[in-house]
């Protein structure tokens, strides 16, 4: 990652306020953005049983961090084995809660010499397929933290989150660094860093750990909504996104798209930047505490409708989401 002080989540919002400028294949759907923020619920939703977490601090701070280091796979998840009623996501968030509920949260050793088999057991997924990509991802994801550290704090999942002295932003920027979190992308002259799972971090340790200190982050109204392949979809069905036909094309037949080209980083950024739309028109309508976090929050479990869930989303085989 570059030297740039600027924090980390100001730099998404001003990276994707310009892909949204000059994007060519991704719009922004004006009437739909008003009505969208007009009907959205600006208070955060209650989290699904995968999203609560039990256990000590430091296990807590340990299963969170694990967490988001494998919180990608959405061009693998069609082919996934996943639990009844449950998308690839849900399905993978699940497995990982019920491993911490039964053996604890890993250790940082643990974690540094992963093997793919026990990856593998952890999701309950066959190591054949097109699936064992996503296992061996994964191990690798799972190593760089451990080893990360292992050689920085002293194993501690609390000591990196201690390390950052209550900014969000520092944890963010330290875990962006990581070669499988470093979430950034050129468009023609821009760079574009979106850093989907390096955010998400910080506001998945403010849910888990709100009873405690170490929960608790200065910055966390400052943090981007985190860019998935979800919310763009959401945000395309609801007519706020208006892509390209050619795009779309490609994204009904199911294509997988590259991780960077130029309409996948469009769906992502100007996503991004929507949210950013819809927590000015929220502000402005009183709502003075809503946050994109939030607004994130409430799309991508919209995206959990049926009737969104039937259209094909994009796809792409990547660490960021």
């Amino acid at each position: 990652m570059d030297d740039d002080r600027t924090p980390l989540p100001d730099r998404v919002r001003a990276g994707v306020a310009e892909v949204a400028s000059r994007a060519e294949l991704v719009r922004i759907g004006e009437a739909a953005l008003a009505r969208l923020a007009a009907s959205i619920d600006p208070s955060p939703p209650a989290p699904f049983p995968e999203e609560r977490w039990a256990g000590s601090v430091a296990d807590r701070a340990m299963g969170v961090v694990a967490w988001n280091a494998v919180n990608f796979g959405s061009g693998w998840f069609p082919h996934v084995v996943k639990l009844p009623g449950h998308s690839g996501a849900r399905t993978m968030a699940a497995r990982w809660q019920a491993r911490c509920r039964h053996a604890g949260a890993p250790t940082a050793a643990w974690l540094a010499e992963v093997t793919v088999e026990q990856v593998a057991d952890v999701f309950h997924q066959p190591l054949d397929g097109e699936v064992r990509g996503l296992l061996d991802a994964f191990t690798a994801a799972w190593r760089e933290l451990g080893a990360h550290l292992l050689d920085h704090h002293a194993g501690s999942a609390v000591a990196m989150v201690e390390a950052a002295d209550g900014q969000g932003a520092a944890l963010t920027a330290e875990l962006g660094a990581l070669p499988c979190w470093d979430d950034r992308h050129r468009l023609d002259d821009l760079d574009v860093p979106l850093y989907k799972r390096a955010q998400i971090v910080v506001s998945n340790l403010a849910g888990a750990l709100a009873d405690d200190e170490l929960g608790r982050f200065d910055d966390l109204a400052t943090l981007t909504a985190f860019a998935d392949n979800l919310v763009p979809h959401v945000l395309k069905v609801a007519g706020v996104l208006v892509v390209d036909p050619g795009l779309d094309a490609r994204i009904e037949r199911e294509e997988l798209l590259a991780s960077g080209e130029r309409g996948e980083v469009e769906l992502r950024a100007v996503a991004v930047h929507v949210v950013e739309l819809l927590v000015e028109r929220l502000r402005s309508a009183g709502h003075d505490d809503v946050t994109a976090a939030t607004v994130d929050h409430r799309l991508w479990q919209q995206g959990q409708d049926p009737a969104v869930k039937a259209r094909p989303r994009h796809r792409c085989r990547c660490t960021y989401y």
